[in-house]
């Protein structure tokens, strides 16, 4: 345990990520240097060590030996199998009090299978859900479910919903956050049977300001704060507004470098344009978070560099923090009705 008065480490897994374990080390380094978040890192010592040394940082940094890993292309099943993988490790302990969160950049589904199994749902909870900021102003929108239950249940969207509504209370500081159904038409009647029974539900849950349908071209307008949907079509979503964004940049930057007054105008607005990249970013952002469980666990980008492992760092320590958790228990709690399992 950590001594009384100084601030629990985010457990980081070393060894999940396509650019495992260099770049999350070098992530860790970041975090522990330039944000001020304490780390401890989740992998095999002997390579961490050596990538420890190479940032003069084997001092800073203390590391949890896991001699296992799951591997990217491995789903929930593998965190049955790998019981002593270095996310399970992590999520060991945040559970047993010597972490205050859990970072990793490795299988989207082993991390949520992983987590489900060690940290376990907080009461009430059927399913947890993957939450994540989409870029608008003045706050993010919370999206959520964004894959971790891909075939889920009217009833689990309002779950979601209330997921989403502790989350954008807490972590964004709104009172009354907008709950809008993403789904293929704005009027009640539009979308499959799981949309329209949500619908149904959503409409007659109190403690929820749900305004109804939106389609996917309202999720960048801030129509809402939370956007629920299922895991499948929440995953899709996010996915095409990502690259969506990516493309429209790159023309963007293309169109800027096309002839001398464009590249004039964008260097008068280059402070603009500067401040637009960082927001449109994912790596700026740490990743996604999975509420519903007992404990704080954020999935950074498969892809993520060091500035992307040390944002996802900060984004654990900072809802830890404010108590997201908890939060959501005191919502749950306040909400709920005798559930079946589904």
């Amino acid at each position: 345990m950590q001594p009384t008065g100084r601030a629990l480490p985010v457990a980081l897994d070393a060894m999940g990520g396509d650019n495992a374990p260099a770049e999350i080390v070098a992530g860790a380094v970041q975090a522990v240097r330039e944000r001020g978040v304490p780390v401890v890192l989740v992998g095999h010592p002997r390579l961490l060590y050596q990538e420890l040394a190479e940032h003069d940082a084997v001092t800073e940094i203390p590391i949890v030996r896991a001699e296992e890993a799951l591997a990217m292309d491995e789903g929930a099943l593998a965190s049955l199998r790998r019981p002593r993988s270095s996310i399970a490790v992590a999520c060991h302990l945040v559970r047993r009090g010597d972490a205050c969160a859990v970072v990793s950049a490795g299988s989207t589904a082993g991390v949520v299978a992983t987590g489900r199994l060690r940290l376990r749902a907080q009461p009430g909870v059927v399913r947890p859900a993957i939450a994540v900021g989409l870029p608008t102003l003045p706050q993010p929108t919370v999206l959520l479910d964004a894959g971790a239950t891909a075939d889920a249940k009217p009833e689990m969207l309002v779950q979601f919903a209330h997921l989403g509504v502790a989350y954008a209370e807490s972590a964004l500081g709104l009172r009354r956050p907008r709950v809008g159904l993403l789904t293929i038409g704005a009027e009640a009647s539009k979308g499959n049977k799981l949309a329209k029974r949500a619908h149904e539900l959503l409409t007659a849950t109190p403690g929820i300001d749900f305004t109804g349908n939106i389609e996917g071209h309202d999720l960048l307008t801030r129509k809402v704060d939370v956007v629920v949907a299922d895991g499948f079509t929440g995953n899709v979503a996010l996915k095409t507004v990502e690259g969506t964004v990516r493309y429209a940049f790159e023309q963007f930057r293309e169109a800027i470098a096309d002839s001398r007054v464009a590249r004039l105008g964008g260097m008068l607005q280059r402070s603009r344009l500067r401040e637009l990249a960082g927001r449109l970013d994912p790596e700026a952002h740490g990743g996604a978070v999975l509420l519903g469980l007992n404990g704080t666990v954020v999935i950074a980008h498969g892809s993520s560099r060091a500035r992307g492992v040390a944002a996802a760092c900060e984004l654990a320590a900072r809802l830890s923090a404010q108590g997201v958790v908890a939060r959501i228990g005191e919502r749950l709690a306040s909400n709920n009705k005798p559930h079946r399992r589904w």
